[in-house]
């Protein structure tokens, strides 16, 4: 072991102090480094937690979006139900309505129909009453006048003429 006077000629010191010296700027150096990158991380990490916060709001906002949108197709879809079942009641009462009525215009078409026969039942009986009835007053008229007999009728038929005359 060697003995030094000083403790700065001791190369033991020197070294010590080189170390020192060195640790001292390797620290500083990697401590600027490490603080440099823990900074960065965090700046990403805070980054990051802030698009989470936005991503999240705009999830959210959608969110309420398909809630409400929903909410009003719901809505719309019960007012088209509402529409189209009011639209199918109108669409019966007027099937009904129009089935009531051609009912009718068949009833009215048939008691015409039934008229129509009948007033030609009934002038066709008429008709024939009337020609049974000329034909057995040409046979009672032939059977009981004679040229005589009519000579009489003509003359009363004349006396009358102007009687008739005045009257019409």
């Amino acid at each position: 072991m060697h003995h030094y006077d000083t403790f700065y000629h001791d190369p033991q010191f020197w070294v010590a102090i080189s170390f020192v010296i060195f640790a001292l700027l390797v620290g500083r150096t990697a401590w600027a480094k490490i603080t440099s990158m823990l900074d960065a991380r965090g700046a990403r990490i805070q980054f990051e937690l802030d698009e989470a916060k936005r991503l999240r709001a705009e999830a959210e906002a959608m969110m309420v979006r398909a809630r409400a949108e929903r909410e009003a197709a719901v809505l719309e879809s019960a007012a088209m139900i509402e529409r189209a079942r009011a639209e199918a009641e109108r669409l019966a009462a007027a099937a009904h309505a129009e089935a009531e009525a051609a009912a009718r215009r068949r009833e009215r078409m048939a008691m015409d129909r039934i008229a129509a026969a009948e007033a030609s039942a009934v002038t066709e009986v008429r008709n024939a009453a009337a020609e049974i009835a000329t034909t057995a007053v040409r046979e009672v008229i032939a059977l009981r006048h004679d040229a005589a007999s009519d000579a009489l009728l003509i003359d009363a038929a004349i006396g009358n003429l102007p009687t008739a005359f005045r009257a019409a």
